[in-house]
């Protein structure tokens, strides 16, 4: 969640980590997606994409986002202590750019130490890469197709994208959250900014819009998650390798937020017991919540209080798995390997601690993007039914006029 970024962002000292790379991962899994085009995609990745003819599908892919480099991080954190959607405040249009500039040398320090930045665009740009191509075989009713990136807090901006796209001629735009599970707090923001930039233009879009706006269950999420899952217990010793306890983790909510009616603790949990059907129930698990900041009450158990407790009752081996994120970036990188696997697993007795890759460029996961697509060009909706009904106790005004955005695009 945006709000866990938040706490992650403000708050302790963080030690250097190497980004992992992407695994090869045999291509088992098989969708809708054409075997022409899963060859055509495995030859073609390697490649720089090809100049090609003016687009006519856009598929906008919406995230966080997170500071390239450590020059980034100022405007990042402005335009999220901006965001009224996330974090709202008192005198907000004046307090905001004051906190932003306080933090900035801080933060700034702390992302040189993982490498300089956040690695959410290099991923994101090469999923969509490979999710287009994949896409131009699978439908080329609606080809050409070309992918774009829209953050909400760094460069690319969503806004920015929107008028790039709009430039380039685009007649069919779809919004893919990046989120496989949906909350207000995160895919509900980017779409209430695609709505309000049309509001504030004043103009009605040039092309018609749609929204993939979660996917929590879809087939090749479960096994990129799985196959990422099984290659990771391998590396436990064999002796203790059927002890392991595994974690899935995924960012915290604030209770206040949770008792509005917010899906995103139920589809989360959807996602986890998919995992485990697929993995047979192997092994002992439950679903913990991360990135807690502040005194309210926030969605538990912690993920660092349920290491801790684990192991006070005698589970020296388990496996993090971060389940509600698609991309490395600060809080798998940083949060799961270092504050938790190394120093809290060392203070608490841990023998054995290790983290399942995230998704990545993973070419299961890269042609589960391209079927989401394909089979949400083929369905001519608009949206999901859940996005049409807003949390039972909303407070935002903007969430329902973004819904009914969608909802009203003609297609």
């Amino acid at each position: 969640m945006a709000a866990a970024v938040l706490g992650r962002v403000c708050r302790g000292p963080w030690a250097p980590v190497a980004s992992r790379r992407a695994a090869p991962v045999l291509l088992r899994w098989r969708s809708r997606a054409a075997p022409a085009a899963i060859a055509a995609f495995s030859e073609e990745a390697k490649a720089p994409p090809k100049s090609a003819c003016k687009p006519r599908t856009g598929i906008l892919l919406l995230n966080m986002g997170g500071p390239e480099t450590t020059d980034d991080v100022h405007d990042f954190l402005k335009r999220l202590f901006l965001d009224k959607d996330l974090i709202p405040l008192p005198a907000q249009s004046k307090l905001a750019p004051w906190i932003a500039k306080r933090r900035t040398p801080k933060i700034q320090e702390q992302y040189s130490r993982i490498g300089g930045g956040s690695p959410i665009k290099l991923w994101t740009s090469r999923q969509g890469e490979g999710m287009v191509r994949l896409l131009d075989h699978m439908c080329p009713g609606s080809a050409p197709h070309k992918f774009y990136i829209g953050f909400r807090y760094v460069q690319p901006l969503t806004e920015d994208t929107i008028e790039e796209m709009e430039r380039d001629g685009i007649q069919r735009a779809v919004a893919f959250t990046q989120y496989p599970q949906f909350s207000c707090s995160t895919t509900g923001s980017s779409l209430n900014a695609i709505y309000r930039h049309y509001e504030q233009r004043g103009t009605p879009p040039r092309m018609a819009w749609s929204v993939i706006d979660r996917w929590p269950t879809h087939p090749g999420l479960v096994k990129c998650f799985s196959d990422h899952i099984k290659k990771e217990l391998q590396e436990f010793p064999a002796d203790v390798r059927g002890d392991v306890v595994i974690l899935f983790s995924a960012h915290s909510l604030p209770m206040s937020v949770v008792n509005r009616g917010d899906p995103y603790p139920q589809e989360v949990a959807a996602t986890v017991q998919r995992v485990m059907e697929q993995l047979n129930f192997s092994h002992p698990y439950r679903l913990v919540w991360q990135s807690k900041v502040g005194p309210m009450p926030w969605l538990g158990p912690q993920t660092d209080a349920t290491i801790k407790g684990l192991a006070e009752r005698g589970k020296r081996h388990m496996l993090l798995v971060p389940i509600a994120f698609t991309t490395d970036h600060i809080e798998t990188l940083h949060e799961l390997d270092i504050e938790y696997a190394q120093v809290l697993a060392g203070e608490c007795g841990v023998e054995n601690i290790r983290r399942a890759e995230s998704l990545n460029a993973n070419p299961v996961f890269i042609e589960a993007m391209a079927d989401l697509v394909k089979v949400h060009l083929e369905s001519g909706s608009t949206c999901s039914r859940q996005l049409g009904l807003r949390c039972p106790l909303c407070v935002n005004p903007t969430c329902g006029k973004a819904k009914e955005f969608f909802a009203n695009q003609k297609l």
